[in-house]
């Protein structure tokens, strides 16, 4: 009987723990806001994201290697059907878009947990996790498949640019 109980309690919590939210605001992801910066092996790293307003959040990136910017991103969030979306385009120097004009690359909002947004398109291609490990420590994962197939992650630590 203890077993099963056990199992039962298992089972329900691990459902639960990957059960798709259904419900969240855009302002839910206000941990996020903020000019985040880092150094690494890409280059220097400038993510600024702004507080919510208007059931939006907007971020623009740039990635600068021996004193040039290589390439950059601009991102959305806005509210659809109740739930977050993260929409992303790619540029590189010149504002030349890597993606088609009318088709951004979409990251619904798949887990919401305190201080951690988790993102990933719908095909589970792509993961992007937010958390906010410190008020000025910020950890992004971004989750994807090299060009042989196999699983990658690139984890970026970033901290709080204060001025």
């Amino acid at each position: 009987m203890k077993n099963n109980f056990l199992i039962l309690a298992f089972l329900f919590f691990s459902i639960s723990a990957f059960a798709q939210i259904k419900k969240a605001a855009v302002k839910d992801l206000a941990f996020m806001s903020g000019t985040w910066v880092q150094k690494s092996e890409w280059g220097d790293l400038e993510e600024f994201w702004s507080q919510p307003n208007g059931e939006s959040m907007m971020s623009s990136f740039r990635c600068v290697k021996d004193g040039k910017a290589l390439f950059y991103e601009f991102v959305v969030i806005e509210l659809e059907e109740g739930l977050p979306v993260m929409k992303m385009r790619h540029f590189n120097r010149g504002s030349i878009a890597w993606e088609e004009k009318e088709k951004p690359l979409f990251f619904p909002l798949v887990t919401l947990k305190g201080k951690l947004a988790v993102f990933e398109m719908k095909d589970k291609s792509v993961r992007l996790s937010y958390q906010l490990i410190t008020e000025n420590k910020l950890s992004v994962v971004l989750e994807e498949k090299d060009k042989n197939g196999q699983p990658k992650k690139d984890i970026f630590s970033f901290t709080r640019k204060l001025y």
